[in-house]
């Protein structure tokens, strides 16, 4: 998850530099000597050391482009380490509290069933974030080319069961997942589309509206395509954060004033995936209505039915969700 960065690009480049700036040195010695002198060499070696000096130049922003970088990735990784230690400690210390509780004094059984209950509910937490980092770590260190598992799956259910899960996970009604589904194959691997859907599902009811409302649509284009969109009614995210959602570690707001929980490798999995199965996803808003819509465009085809269930297939339509406006283009990682 912590991938080990490669110092040989900034080392060479800090190297080079200083061999850049000694000629320059050396140089500017040579030339206030060549002019003194009126040596006809002067211009020539004028041009060369206006050429090591905007090398220098280049190599500087070049260093300073990196070292924002590593300074943004170096906070990222700090607020994961905190969101994370925070997420491990609530659910043990609440653990911790309940077994004392059941251990020191008598209580009555609906007590006791309440407090098993809760119980269970930290251990679940605790396993989903432990999943959660373990699924990140796992697509950065699988091969592209991968394709061991890969399989015709039948999107439609496997959107159906991720919505089932985040309902049941989130305590909400089956019903708060609208779904608008075709019958439509990828090439995949099962549990590489089940954590695609099941993170922007998971996300769509955790920063959605209270009550939440989330529908998600499927369809394919025509063309070989699959397109899908799961819209929420939350806050939605600005225009200008619609890129950074997909990198490690990126959280919205401020770390100390939020009120969901997360690592902010939600996002970071859903784009590697996507990729890796040689997709798109988007982001935009709603149009007039509060919400993000995050869009998936896969490669895929229908599924061939035979007469007796031939009318479950409908035709593509173009979905419900409002397209996005020139004020509201979507932002995009392919």
């Amino acid at each position: 998850m912590f991938r080990r960065r490669s110092l040989g690009w900034p080392i060479t480049l800090g190297v080079v530099m200083i061999v850049l700036l000694v000629a320059l040195t050396v140089g500017w010695v040579y030339m206030a000597t060549a002019a003194a002198q009126n040596d006809a060499t002067w211009y020539a070696v004028l041009a060369v050391g206006a050429t090591f000096l905007i090398l220098t130049l280049v190599g500087v922003v070049l260093y300073l482009l990196i070292s924002i970088k590593e300074i943004n990735l170096n906070q990222r990784q700090s607020n994961f380490i905190a969101s994370v230690t925070h997420e491990l400690k609530s659910p043990l210390s609440s653990l911790k509290l309940y077994l004392q509780t059941l251990s020191r004094r008598q209580v009555s059984e609906q007590q006791a069933a309440d407090f098993h209950r809760y119980m269970l509910d930290d251990l679940e937490r605790l396993d989903a974030l432990i999943n959660h980092m373990l699924d990140a770590a796992r697509v950065e260190q699988e091969t592209i080319g991968e394709a061991d598992g890969v399989t015709d799956v039948d999107l439609a259910t496997v959107l159906r069961a991720c919505a089932a899960t985040a309902c049941q996970r989130h305590r909400v009604p089956p019903e708060t997942v609208q779904l608008d589904l075709r019958s439509v194959k990828i090439r995949a691997r099962l549990m590489d589309v089940e954590m695609i859907f099941r993170n922007l599902i998971d996300n769509a009811l955790k920063y959605g509206g209270r009550p939440p409302e989330v529908s998600v649509e499927m369809w394919p284009d025509g063309r070989g395509r699959v397109i899908t969109r799961v819209a929420d009614n939350g806050p939605g995210i600005p225009l200008k954060q619609r890129r950074k959602i997909f990198r490690r570690f990126v959280r919205l707001g401020n770390e100390l004033e939020r009120q969901q929980t997360g690592t902010g490798l939600g996002l970071f999995i859903v784009r590697t995936l996507v990729r890796r199965l040689k997709g798109k996803v988007h982001v935009y808003g709603r149009g007039s209505l509060q919400g993000t819509v995050f869009e998936v465009d896969l490669p895929g085809e229908p599924i061939e039915m035979n007469a007796d269930s031939w009318p479950v297939v409908v035709e593509a339509r173009t979905p419900a969700t409002p397209a996005p406006t020139t004020q509201d283009q979507p932002a995009s990682t392919t």
